[in-house]
């Protein structure tokens, strides 16, 4: 009988397929490494400061300090993406850094709301932080998406925060968004606005493809405005927060900011559809009547009011890829833009 032997590098099915499964870890591996290393390095280049910058130094911040200006800092330099605060009364002065640093940042009445974006080799990890006064942080929650918008309540009583689960962009052909509201008497979490009952033009309405984003709290810790998006339209909704319903009251309105006079709303409006072109508004609630800002720049952003006369949002920097200028206009759609804050972004007045 005649035997053949068996070829010393052959391989039986099983161990083929382990080493192709392996050679795809140890590939996965090294571009998770690269991709990682790639950010750290840009990182590094964006945390050295540049000349002609703003003076920026580390400092102790509060919450609590009256007529002062908290925002994200935006400028190139150690302090990058620190929270920071300037005199409202004098934005070019020099900022004040904290040691917290934020993707998004808003606060009012004491309470502040930080949602961080953390890269990872295989997966980014986002949490919100609830913060006291003195910045300190309360609470802590995990985000099941990436930041995109937060407000806190005049009273500071409520939080909200929305989150793109899917998509980064609401110019995207797909998208979707979470918004959670937080209690902060009573620490309870509502996770997602989708659970509330909504009435569009009228009747009741239920449907799987409906989106929450850009909460905005009138003064009364009850109702909220905010963006519903459902069969490709955006509606400007009011909503209570003890009743857990959402009424539409205008149609392509995105991004509500209220006034602190809680009269009128600035919100984002699309130019054309399915782009992501926006032209910054104000609405009076009481007639719905629309007044154009004389910004003409496309803003993708929800708007903070100032004052009762003056609102503020954030555009890209001029050359400066991932950087954004603060800037503000007149609220009655009357003079023009204004360089708040260069290398900055979530304005909150305190």
């Amino acid at each position: 009988m005649t035997t053949t032997a068996t070829p010393r590098n052959h391989m039986t099915p099983l161990r083929r397929r382990l080493l192709v499964l392996l050679t795809a870890v140890l590939l996965l591996a090294g571009v998770g490494t690269g991709m990682v290393l790639h950010a750290a390095d840009r990182a590094d280049r964006a945390n050295k400061p540049q000349a002609g910058g703003p003076a920026v130094s580390a400092g102790r911040m509060t919450l609590g300090q009256k007529n002062r200006l908290a925002f994200i800092n935006a400028a190139p330099g150690p302090h990058r993406t620190a929270v920071a605060s300037v005199p409202a009364a004098d934005p070019k002065a020099g900022r004040t850094a904290s040691d917290l640093k934020c993707a998004r940042f808003y606060a009012a009445a004491g309470t502040g709301i930080c949602l961080q974006a953390n890269p990872g080799v295989l997966k980014q990890s986002n949490r919100a932080l609830l913060l006291d006064a003195d910045l300190r942080t309360r609470h802590t929650y995990a985000l099941a998406g990436t930041p995109s918008r937060a407000r806190v309540s005049p009273s500071g009583r409520f939080v909200a925060w929305t989150v793109f689960v899917s998509g980064e962009s609401y110019a995207s052909a797909f998208f979707s968004t979470r918004t959670s509201v937080l209690d902060t008497r009573t620490m309870k979490l509502t996770p997602s606005l989708e659970s509330f009952s909504i009435t569009l033009d009228g009747r009741s309405y239920r449907a799987a493809d409906v989106n929450f984003w850009g909460v905005t709290f009138a003064s009364d810790d009850d109702t909220f405005y905010a963006t519903l998006n459902t069969a490709n339209k955006t509606y400007l909704v009011r909503g209570s927060l003890s009743g857990r319903e959402v009424t539409t009251l205008a149609e392509n309105v995105e991004c509500p900011s209220l006034s602190p006079d809680g009269t009128r709303v600035a919100f984002k409006k699309r130019v054309l559809s399915r782009t992501d072109l926006w032209h910054e508004y104000v609405l009076d609630l009481r007639t719905l009547k629309e007044t154009p800002l004389a910004e003409r720049h496309s803003v993708d952003d929800q708007a903070t009011w100032l004052d009762n006369g003056t609102v503020a949002y954030a555009l890209p920097a001029d050359g400066k890829v991932g950087t954004s200028d603060l800037w503000s206009v007149p609220a009655n759609g009357s003079g023009k833009p204004r360089l708040l804050l260069a290398g900055a972004s979530s304005p909150a007045p305190l």
